[in-house]
């Protein structure tokens, strides 16, 4: 019965290649021909039982909006208030249950995924969110297995820090779950995300109340059920699409509410605080707040770099699942001296990217994911067309008559403040800004200064002693800082992601920070011989 377990150790997920004639291709088209065939009913998942509301709505493809593949039930404050109680009540056992039991559950998931269910949500990742093969493959598979197996590693860790003892005491520390349940709410653009909002407090020994993204329900529901498939127990997580507005006022008004996990805007997430805020006697303890928001994240290029390397950083960290990353590169400072020599090259590529529906592998880009995205970038677009302080350069087309498609946008902005170089866009939209050769001390100044946000950017030099200095100048200017390389395609136990100011916390999701923020450590002192005098030495007279 006794034992100090040691977890697996943690590799990253291998990325499958999925290039003509693998058997990971032939098995994902198959999946992706099988799911585009039927229309999955989605219920509302409370205390493990399925509940449908009859209040549906169609989730369909973003790159052919005519094609419905799920209809989901939306949750109620009656319902909300069902997952709380469900939630709290599987508290007692779950929280006490051993910590190795509990990341068992979530070790086992990393397995089916790695192997039996990989493709299921893969392909539930690009025909609901529109995402090509290579994308969703390092998004809703390997990113979810790398979370949880080194999420494992990393509480094992955390439950191993012990405090000293001195001679006839014993000091020791307990981590607990929090007292409460934890609100879970996801965004669309990463299916790895609504697996890791809820999933790692969970592994703390949390009870999660989740509202994912509509826009990315069907994967969602999936990782719902690859839960269920491990083992975890009913009310643990509770799955509960919902109005955001409706579900949130339900949660933030109960005493139990013990912290937020969120993944979304900036605008909501400070609202949420002013909430909890506004609400902070009715809780048993502080809430936790935990949250990753926006970006406005920038190349930073000095006139020693080379142009080629520049040229791919643009491409694929601008236009890489459609520029719909919190850390996709939105704006670039180019030198004057490199301009001629990268604007050629830096057009033909980008109008070579080929754009359609997920189910083509010949397509780099695919489609934003809804009306509303689609709207609000094609506004940034027309605006900088009729602009006399910009210029777009290449795409700039936008055809909603069966999907959402908006071609990778270079735009080039003859003023640094120009709107597209300040606005997170989120989409495929990359704004440049060229600046003379000799400001380039000006133009960091600018990168830090320009955007309320510090989620993730780029240096590119080959000056060692300008790499150091920009990298000294920007060091509060991205929680994810990247030398000669593209600002995206953070890995788990490698680069530990989030950002702060406008970007959020900076609690850094895959990393053993994140799951720190689920525990509440308890101190132990057992003292063996009791003193029976209180009598010190220092009162003795002289």
């Amino acid at each position: 019965m006794n034992g100090i377990p040691a977890t697996p150790s943690p590799i990253n997920e291998p990325i499958f290649s999925y290039a003509p004639g693998s058997p990971e291709r032939a098995e994902l088209q198959a999946e992706l021909a099988r799911q585009a065939d039927q229309v999955v009913d989605v219920p509302l998942i409370i205390g493990g039982e399925e509940i449908r509301t009859g209040n549906t709505f169609d989730v369909v493809m973003p790159h052919d909006h005519g094609h419905v593949i799920a209809r989901a039930h939306m949750a109620g404050p009656d319902e909300v208030r069902r997952a709380i109680d469900a939630a709290t009540g599987a508290h007692q056992e779950w929280s006490m249950m051993r910590w190795e039991d509990r990341v068992a559950v979530f070790l086992k998931v990393a397995d089916l995924l790695a192997g039996p269910r990989r493709a299921k949500l893969n392909a539930a990742t690009m025909l609901g969110q529109s995402k090509n093969a290579f994308q969703a493959e390092i998004d809703a598979a390997c990113e979810i297995i790398d979370f949880f197996r080194f999420g494992a590693h990393f509480a094992e860790t955390i439950y191993g820090k012990q405090p000293l003892s001195e001679p006839g005491v014993w000091n020791r520390a307990e981590y607990r779950a929090l007292e409460g349940f934890v609100y879970a709410v996801s965004p669309f653009n990463f299916t790895a995300i609504g697996a890791n909002l809820p999933g790692t407090p969970a592994m703390m020994g949390n009870v999660s109340v989740w509202k994912p993204s509509h826009a990315a329900l069907l994967s969602n529901y999936y990782v719902m059920q690859l839960f269920d498939e491990a083992g975890l127990p009913p009310g643990v997580i509770n799955f509960i699409p919902g109005d955001p507005v409706e579900v949130t006022k339900v949660v933030m008004s109960d005493p139990n509410f013990a912290g937020i996990h969120f993944t979304g805007s900036t605008a909501v997430f400070r609202s949420f605080w002013k909430t909890i805020g506004d609400n902070i006697g009715k809780y048993r303890s502080y809430p936790r707040i935990v949250g990753e928001t926006g970006g406005k994240d920038f190349i930073a290029v000095h006139p020693s770099a080379d142009a080629a390397p520049v040229k791919t950083a643009i491409v694929r960290g601008s236009f890489e699942y459609q520029g719909q990353k919190c850390s996709a590169a939105s704006r670039a400072y180019i030198p004057e001296s490199m301009w001629g020599e990268l604007k050629g090259p830096l057009i033909e590529e980008t109008a070579s990217l080929s754009m359609g529906d997920v189910r083509d592998f010949s397509n780099f880009v695919n489609a934003v994911i809804d009306r509303k995205a689609f709207d609000k970038i094609k506004g940034y677009i027309e605006d900088a067309k009729a602009s006399e302080d910009a210029e777009v350069i290449v795409g700039g087309d936008c055809d909603d008559s069966v999907g959402y498609f908006i071609s990778p946008t270079i735009i080039v902005a003859k003023r640094p403040d120009y709107v597209t170089m300040c606005d997170e866009v989120f989409g495929p939209v990359m704004t440049l800004y060229v600046y003379p050769d000799d400001e380039w001390e000006e133009t960091l100044k600018l990168v830090d200064a320009t955007s309320e946000y510090a989620l993730t950017g780029a240096i590119f030099a080959k000056d060692r002693r300008v790499i150091r200095h920009a990298t000294d100048v920007l060091c509060q200017s991205a929680g994810n800082f990247y030398i000669n390389d593209k600002p995206t395609g953070a890995v788990v136990g490698q680069q530990p992601f989030g950002g702060a100011r406008g970007s959020g916390t900076n609690d850094k999701a895959g990393s053993m920070f994140n799951l720190m923020r689920w525990v509440s450590a308890r101190s132990i002192k057992e003292t063996f011989v009791s003193p029976t005098d209180y009598t010190y030495p220092f009162l003795g007279k002289d």
